[in-house]
C-alpha cells in the first residue's frame, strides 16, 4: 500500500511490476504493465495508457524495494506477491489488509483502494510538482483528468493565499513592480 501511494500507481500496475523494472542507479520505476482481471483469471497486459512511463521511487520506500529486489527470484518475476503467492488485485488488496475494516474503524468508510493514487498525485503536487510532470507519472492522457486526481487540503488553500498576499505587498513596496489591471 506504501508503494501505491508514494508511487501514485492504479494497484494492477503495482502487481504487475518486476524487479527489472526498477533502476536502482537513478531509483525510476518504468511501468510496463498492469494486472488486470480476465475471464480466464489475472491476466498481464500493457498499461492503461497503453505507453510504458517513468515514476521516481522516493528515498522513503526505497530500503522497501531494495529489500524486495534482494529476495526476487529474477528479473521477471513479481516484486509483489498476494498473501498466498499470487498476482495481487484489488480484491487481494483488500482481503490481505482489511481494507474495509480499517477504514471503517478510522471513520473514512468512502475510501477506496484507488484513492492511493489520489493520495499521491496530491502529494506530489503539494510538493510543488507542476501539472504537465503529474501527468507524465501517472500516465495521463489528458491533463483535466490529472487535475480530477488532485485535492488540495486546508492548509494548502490557506497558504496559497498567503502567497498571494506576500507577492502583492512586494508589489505595494518603494521601488517594486506596481500593481496593473489586466
Amino acid at each position: 500500500m506504501l508503494f501505491a501511494a508514494c508511487t501514485a500507481a492504479r494497484i494492477g500496475e503495482v502487481s504487475g511490476v518486476r524487479p527489472g523494472d526498477i533502476d536502482r542507479k537513478t531509483w525510476t520505476w518504468t511501468v510496463r504493465r498492469q494486472t488486470t482481471p480476465a475471464p480466464s483469471g489475472l491476466i498481464d497486459k500493457g498499461t492503461k495508457g497503453k505507453r510504458t512511463r517513468h515514476v521516481p521511487v522516493i528515498v522513503e520506500i526505497r530500503d522497501l524495494i531494495a529489500h524486495r529486489l534482494d529476495a526476487a527470484k529474477g528479473p521477471d518475476s513479481r516484486l509483489f506477491y498476494g498473501p498466498r503467492g499470487g498476482r495481487i488485485s484489488t480484491a487481494v488488496l483488500r482481503d490481505a489488509t482489511h481494507w474495509d475494516e480499517v477504514v471503517t474503524r478510522m471513520g473514512f468508510e468512502h475510501l477506496r483502494r484507488h484513492d492511493l493514487r489520489h493520495t499521491g498525485l496530491t502529494w506530489l503536487a503539494d510538493a510543488g510538482v507542476l501539472t504537465h510532470t503529474l501527468q507524465k507519472i501517472a500516465g495521463h492522457g489528458s491533463i483535466t483528468t490529472t487535475q480530477r486526481y488532485l485535492h488540495p487540503d486546508r492548509r494548502a488553500i490557506d497558504e496559497a493565499g498567503t502567497a498571494l498576499s506576500a507577492h502583492l505587498t512586494a508589489r505595494r513596496s518603494p521601488g517594486g513592480p506596481h500593481l496593473r489591471a489586466v
